[in-house]
C-alpha cells in the first residue's frame, strides 16, 4: 500500500484484490477505461478520463491512481477483469437458458 497510496486490499471470493481506498476495485476502473478507449479511440487522454468520470462518478484523480497500480501489476488486474467477464458470461447464459425454458 505504501508503493501505491490510495490503493488498499480487500478479501473477497476471488481472493485479495486491489481497491481504491475511497472507491471501486482497481479492476473495475481499468475495465471502464479500456471500454471507453475501445469505444472512443480518437479521444485524448483527458477526454477519456472525463468520459469515465462522467459515467462512473469516480474522479480523475482516483482513475489515475488505479491506472498507476495497473501499470505496475497488469497481469493481476487483467486476470480480475477476465474472471469477471467469465462470471458475467456464465450468468447471462444461465439467464438465457431459463428464459428459453420458460418461453416454451
Amino acid at each position: 500500500m505504501s508503493e501505491h497510496p490510495g490503493v488498499m486490499f480487500l478479501a473477497g471470493p476471488t481472493g485479495r484484490r486491489a481497491s481504491l481506498a475511497s472507491g471501486p476495485d482497481v479492476w473495475e476502473v481499468v475495465r471502464a477505461i479500456k471500454s471507453a478507449r475501445s469505444s472512443e479511440p480518437d479521444l485524448t487522454e483527458e477526454d477519456i478520463l472525463a468520459l469515465v468520470t462522467k459515467n462512473t462518478g469516480v474522479p480523475a484523480r482516483l482513475l489515475r491512481i488505479a491506472i498507476r497500480y495497473w501499470a505496475s501489476y497488469p497481469s493481476e488486474i487483467d486476470s480480475e477483469i477476465a474472471a469477471a467477464q467469465v462470471a458475467e458470461d456464465a450468468a447471462e447464459h444461465a439467464w438465457q437458458r431459463e428464459h428459453d425454458l420458460l418461453a416454451g
